[in-house]
């Protein structure tokens, strides 16, 4: 898709549906947007969210982000997910300029352009944090916001991405939910990174149930699902999510997703609760997707909990930090033998594919320790 499409009035008031891939003709889909999505049980289907919706969560970030006509966001995220296809929405509707980052991701290259263009805010996964900490660059001084998402950054690398003048901003959120749910504020970029908590933007309300399981409500939540051929509406105002927070107030910290938790010899156990152990026992050495606690399915047990590590982090380390959690740990939380792998399965966001490494563990058992 061109991303100039965007930024012209015909597009949004057009009542076509778009998307990638194959799109029922159906009346329900008149003026949805559809993205691709697997969901947690990997089954493909689309995410439909309507041009309303889209421009709704717009303008929410756009005004939490102090953006105006002289503002310029800059696109360098995949316009096929809603990330790339928000930042998008969010020039049309503040009426600013847009452009787009199009050579192949490399962080000098990027750097250059986002000062030669004079982008004023832009959208970032983990991965491109780490990149920009990793060359040693500094931030160009027209930049006012960098909203990163699709993922967790870990407060060291947000940390050393805010010395070098980076104005790194935490974010959650959703395709159900046109992007963003919630987006730290600028005056933290006077402050230390944390990652958490995220306030929630004023268009979302939330609550959690005993589980501490996220649900939300507000007036850009998705129309539906579409899943072969055949258009599910959402059909009520909450949506429950599949992801564990911490909510107090309107403040939010993710916890991780609940159908990751396993039952392990009669326990419920959640490996990404473990790996913010880790890290914490790491004393933020290990960062979040350059290792992952994998849940491998075990007849006598349930589950074996994996750890896998890109090559990049130090076997020294890795050693160390195991040997300290394995002393603490209960029988049922143990971890078996460290996995490295020198290319991590990752989407095109460059985001950790967990599902990928289950594959791995099960059809290459020459790799398994």
């Amino acid at each position: 898709m061109d991303a100039s499409l965007l930024t012209n009035p015909e597009f949004w008031n057009d009542p076509q549906p778009v998307g990638c891939g194959f799109i029922p003709d159906l009346p329900e889909l008149a003026g949805q947007v559809l993205f691709e999505t697997s969901g947690s049980s990997g089954t493909p289907k689309s995410v439909a969210l309507s041009k309303q919706a889209l421009l709704i969560s717009a303008a929410a970030v756009n005004q939490h982000l102090r953006v105006t006509r002289a503002s310029r966001w800059g696109l360098a995220l995949p316009l096929n997910h809603v990330g790339g296809f928000g930042v998008a929405a969010r020039a049309y509707q503040a009426g600013c300029e847009l452009d787009r980052f199009t050579p192949r991701w490399e962080a000098t290259a990027f750097g250059t352009w986002l000062a030669d263009a004079q982008i004023s805010h832009t959208s970032l996964v983990p991965t491109q944090v780490h990149d920009l900490v990793q060359a040693g660059l500094r931030a160009p001084a027209t930049l006012r916001a960098i909203v990163v998402g699709g993922g967790r950054l870990d407060s060291p690398t947000g940390q050393a991405a805010r010395d070098l003048g980076w104005p790194v901003l935490a974010s959650y959120g959703m395709t159900e939910a046109c992007s963003q749910i919630a987006t730290q504020d600028l005056e933290l970029l006077d402050q230390p990174y944390q990652s958490s908590p995220i306030p929630l933007l004023p268009i979302w309300d939330a609550r959690t149930t005993a589980d501490q399981v996220l649900s939300i409500s507000g007036p850009a939540l998705f129309s539906g699902y579409v899943s072969a051929g055949v258009f599910h509406p959402h059909g009520s105002s909450e949506f429950l999510t599949s992801d564990r927070v911490d909510l107090q107030g309107r403040m939010l910290s993710p916890l991780g997703r609940a159908d990751t938790r396993v039952k392990i010899l009669g326990e419920l156990v959640d490996p990404e609760a473990i790996e913010r152990e880790l890290v914490a026992i790491s004393k933020g050495r290990f960062t979040f997707g350059k290792f992952a606690v994998i849940a491998i399915p075990e007849e006598r047990a349930g589950y074996l909990l994996v750890p896998f590590f890109d090559s990049s982090v130090p076997q020294t380390l890795i050693d160390t930090t195991l040997a300290i959690y394995q002393a603490g740990a209960p029988g049922f939380k143990r971890l078996k033998p460290a996995v490295t792998l020198e290319v991590m399965p990752r989407s095109e966001l460059g985001k950790l594919q967990r599902a990928g490494l289950m594959r791995i563990y099960q059809n290459h058992p020459a790799i398994v320790p």
